[in-house]
């Protein structure tokens, strides 16, 4: 009897483990059909691109990062099978050419003369990137590439996200402390505005109180470029501040940060100042921002 029921056992769980297998295979299956399924796209925007990894899709080429030469640093890996097709304000059309793409995903401000010649490459969607928000465009991105859903949903995912680091922020500074975000190059000290790419984020997403003057910079501009004498007066509990990658600018905030002004502020006092990189912080776009969301809720979690 016993070794009946052993055999019974052993022929039940080969079957389970059959029908995990097969559930798996079709899983696989389904995914690589979706895959099969998406078009070859060749994106002439980073903004663009990273749009579209946030949806699940890589394009098959894209432009590069102009200062870096390079696909930004925080999605390189994920384009390592992408061909690079140039900078936005020079692309490489004979490597476009050879991509053979099916579709091809334009800014319209940097478009200009070279629309003509991407419509006769392959079927050319044009968008205007300063209009709307990132939200707007990676929807308008889901409707062409029938991802509608998934777009709402990770639209969705980071309004939650938002909510959530919000709260641990509050609990670090408190409900009404005011921030800014500034930049230090090799020549020069920046604060960034309240429009993109860095003041949505901070201002909107996160809802954080603008330090004094940062309203007042110029709608038209991300950033006004300021001397130090001036950061007291923006009076800020809390700075944000990215260090251009070479060398010379990071001299340059060592040295700032050993000036009696720089020292006698208020973040400086409090413990809150906060270092993080360009990217993808100024990366605009709907998988930049989650990642600048995550390293913030990082930060921020105790």
């Amino acid at each position: 009897m016993k070794k009946k029921l052993t055999i019974l056992f052993s022929i039940m769980f080969i079957l389970v483990l059959s029908a995990c297998g097969q559930t798996k295979s079709s899983e696989e299956a389904t995914k690589k059909t979706e895959k099969s399924n998406d078009p070859k796209i060749a994106s002439m925007s980073i903004h663009l691109t990273n749009n579209l990894l946030a949806l699940g899709i890589t394009p098959v080429g894209s432009v590069i990062g102009g200062d870096l030469k390079d696909f930004l640093p925080h999605v390189k890996e994920q384009l390592k099978d992408t061909k690079k097709l140039g900078v936005v304000t020079d692309p490489n059309m004979e490597a476009l050419l050879q991509l053979k793409p099916s579709e091809i995903y334009v800014d319209e401000k940097y478009a200009g003369k070279d629309l003509a010649k991407y419509e006769k490459i392959a079927k050319t969607h044009t968008f205007n990137l300063d209009e709307g928000t990132w939200r707007d465009h990676l929807k308008e991105v889901g409707k062409l590439v029938n991802r509608e859903k998934e777009a709402d949903k990770y639209i969705q995912d980071y309004e939650e996200q938002s909510k959530r680091v919000k709260s641990l922020i509050d609990k670090e500074l408190g409900t009404n402390e005011k921030v800014m975000a500034i930049r230090v190059t090799a020549k020069e000290l920046r604060v960034f505005s309240t429009k993109r790419p860095m003041g949505p984020i901070l201002f909107q997403d996160l809802g954080l109180q603008p330090a004094n003057g940062v309203e007042k910079i110029d709608g038209n501009r991300p950033f006004e470029v300021i001397s130090q004498e001036v950061l007291p007066d923006l009076d800020a509990d809390a700075i944000f501040v990215v260090v251009n990658r070479d060398d010379k600018a990071k001299a340059a905030f060592k040295q700032l940060q050993e000036t009696p002004i720089w020292k006698d502020l208020k973040a400086v006092k409090g413990k809150h100042v906060y270092i993080i990189n360009d990217q993808p912080w100024l990366d605009y776009s709907a998988l930049g921002n989650k990642m600048a969301m995550d390293e913030a809720e990082k930060m921020f979690t105790k």
